[in-house]
């Protein structure tokens, strides 16, 4: 199965420019979250590496190495998942291939793919320090206030990032508290209180 996946960093992010080709592929899979979450922990990551334990792929296809991950440690170990299993991924923008015809590890790929990692990771720690740099100099102008008292997050939002999917997935098993539900998911304790009042409420 030649898989093609798809990664938009928000909802309102258009990925027409990531789907070209895909009748050249079995199944596209998309997820809609940022590079810096581990390819493991998003929802269409789970999905690959799931057809992947199968046994039923045969090449993994991505747009641009940022869209499999910006964060070059997650990048390696997920393409060294691939590569155990012999089944290489193609960056279709850089023209790479983790893996010859042949089956054997294309050593010049790995290392062009580690630098452009790095290229990737520095890219967004700049846009993180731009951002607060920005904010920094907005609340010194008075400009910035946050947000604004009693307002409130839109659902579909809060409720689309995987983190708090994972929440809400212990939420409904209601035999653990919402300090040990903000441990096991990795959120703060407020985002559970949110999730109680918005999540349970949408999903019920």
């Amino acid at each position: 199965m030649k898989i093609i996946y798809i990664r938009k960093s928000s909802f309102d992010q258009n990925s027409g420019r990531q789907k070209i080709n895909e009748k050249d592929f079995n199944l596209v899979v998309e997820d809609t979250c940022s590079g810096s979450i581990a390819f493991a922990d998003r929802e269409g990551g789970k999905r690959i590496l799931k057809i992947l334990k199968a046994g039923n792929i045969t090449s993994l296809s991505v747009i641009s190495i940022d869209r499999l991950g910006r964060s070059l440690k997650d990048l390696l170990a997920t393409i060294e998942i691939f590569t155990e299993k012999r089944i290489p991924i193609h960056f279709l923008n850089q023209g790479l291939r983790t893996l010859d015809e042949d089956g054997k590890e294309n050593s010049i790929a790995t290392l062009t793919i580690s630098i452009l990692g790095i290229v990737a990771q520095m890219e967004r720690v700049q846009l993180l320090e731009r951002q607060k740099e920005g904010i920094d100099l907005a609340k010194a102008e008075g400009k910035y206030t946050g947000r604004k008292s009693n307002t409130k997050e839109d659902n579909l939002k809060l409720l689309s990032k995987p983190k708090n999917r994972k929440a809400l997935e212990y939420l409904k098993m209601g035999n653990l508290t919402s300090v040990e539900i903000s441990k096991l998911a990795g959120v703060h304790i407020n985002t559970i209180t949110k999730i109680k009042r918005k999540g349970l409420n949408l999903a019920s």
